[in-house]
């Protein structure tokens, strides 16, 4: 089946490709949605339905993989915040509607990649777009067990690494930059004391992917600055705002 990947640049999305490889699909093109510049600070959105800390790095995600990036832009927000989603003027999902539509088009793409693990919030509403584009959604990692996932991703390869907190425990100075395999023991140790998600289902935290199989260069991260979105006592929100990168061949295996 030719498919089309949802991206966020995190590692859900990544590792949900690998496994739609797996499973003999074909990856033919990347989506990602980004905010608008006229909402102000655009590192981050407040979005119940995407990640966009990282976005400005995408376009080096596409190029490591050598596929078509499309992008579309975020204008509506959480108007139909139900259990269930009807098409609704306005809201953000329209959005993805119109994304996935162009994509369709452009790329005749049957299936869409979709890194959801946990939340009913999105696949509701991003099954409700692909019925209604007769697109096949692919939910690989959905409610599988997190530990075990994070483990699979750590071993399947995938270099990703920790590029917002907003959780106790998550320390934006020790935390942010760090890889799944680094980060890998504290988040279990922070689930078992404190429920925290260990895969960040929760909001805990968020990721970009450096470097996965399916990348045929990796991504380099140059410089990048720790930007505090609430400097809380217990539970500081903090995000790196990536500046400078490049991408560099892999090693001949």
């Amino acid at each position: 089946m030719r498919v089309a990947a949802l991206i966020s640049g995190g590692k859900d999305s990544c590792y949900n490709m690998m496994q739609c490889v797996a499973a003999g699909h074909q990856i033919v093109a990347l989506a990602n949605l980004r905010p608008s510049e006229s909402r102000g600070n655009t590192d981050e959105l407040d979005s119940y339905m995407y990640q966009t800390v990282g976005y400005q790095a995408i376009h080096l995600y596409a190029e490591a993989m050598d596929l078509p990036l499309y992008c579309g832009t975020i204008r509506g927000t959480s108007v139909e915040t139900g259990k269930m989603y009807i098409e609704c003027e306005g809201d953000e999902v329209e959005d993805l509607h119109q994304l996935l539509k162009l994509v369709k088009e452009k790329e005749l793409v049957e299936g869409v990649s979709v890194g959801a693990i946990l939340s009913d919030y999105q696949r509701v509403r991003v099954e409700n777009v692909c019925k209604r584009l007769n697109l096949q959604p692919l939910t690989y990692l959905w409610r599988q067990n997190q530990e075990i996932l994070l483990k699979e991703m750590i071993s399947s390869k995938i270099e990703a690494i920790i590029i917002k907190v907003a959780a106790f425990g998550l320390d934006p100075e020790k935390h942010l930059g760090k890889t799944l395999a680094e980060m890998e023991s504290c988040l279990i140790e922070l689930s078992r004391k404190y429920g925290v998600h260990v895969c960040g289902e929760g909001g805990e935290y968020e990721t970009f992917t450096l470097d996965c199989p399916l990348f045929q260069k990796r991504i380099v991260v140059d410089t990048s600055e720790v930007i505090t979105h609430s400097a809380d006592a217990f539970a500081p929100v903090a995000y790196l705002r990536l500046l400078r990168l490049h991408l560099e061949d892999k090693p001949s295996i």
